[in-house]
Formats: structure tokens, sequence, C-alpha cells
């Protein structure tokens, strides 16, 4: 009888110390890449005024969305070729396009503003 509580008490007690073992941490791969980075002197920086600014400032976040996993790839790239598009136009002077352009995309995928 006494080994049998003996038996039973190692066997609760290894059961405890399973409960304060560290859990090992977990690897987590890394993301996918997102796209390489502009140049500097392509793209105009986030604080440029007018359309410049505003589509650099777009592109700025929908990278970052990317990098940090709340947008997919296929989405990203629909995005960006949506910012492409608002880029072309600003480049051209159609200013007015350019911002109603980024305005609809924004809408479309969730953006404020």
């Amino acid at each position: 009888m006494r080994a049998g509580l003996l038996f039973l008490a190692a066997f609760v007690a290894a059961g405890l110390a399973g409960c304060n073992a560290a859990r090992q941490p977990q690897i987590v791969s890394p993301g996918p890449a997102g796209p390489p980075p502009a140049r500097m002197s392509e793209a105009p920086p986030p604080d440029a005024p007018g359309c410049a600014g505003a589509v650099a400032r777009y592109r700025s976040v929908s990278d970052n969305d990317l990098a940090m996993g709340h947008v997919n790839r296929s989405v990203h790239a629909q995005i960006s070729d949506e910012i492409s598009e608002a880029a072309s136009a600003c480049s051209n002077g159609q200013d007015g396009r350019a911002l109603s352009l980024l305005r609809a995309s924004k809408s479309r995928h969730g953006y404020p503003g």
C-alpha cells in the first residue's frame, strides 16, 4: 500500500512539475519580403506638396502594411498598380485626377481619406 502511495505521489509531482516548466520559444519564420524599396531619386518624399506627397504617403503606408502582414501580396500588387496610375497622372500635371485615383483606391481597400 505504501509503495502505491509513493508511486501516486511521484506521478502527481511529475505532472505538477510539467505545469511549471518553461515553454520553448516558437520560431517564427520571417514574413514575405516586400517589394524592393524605391530609390530616393525616383520617389518624392512623403512631405512633398500636392499629389506627389500624397502618392508617396500612400505608397509608404501600403508597403508598410505588406511588410507587417496586414495585406497579402496580391492586394498589395493591386494597390501598387493603382498608386502607379495616380503617380503617372501626377507627373503629367493632372493633380486632380491623381488625387481622385488615390481617394478611390483608398476607399476600395479600406484606407482612411
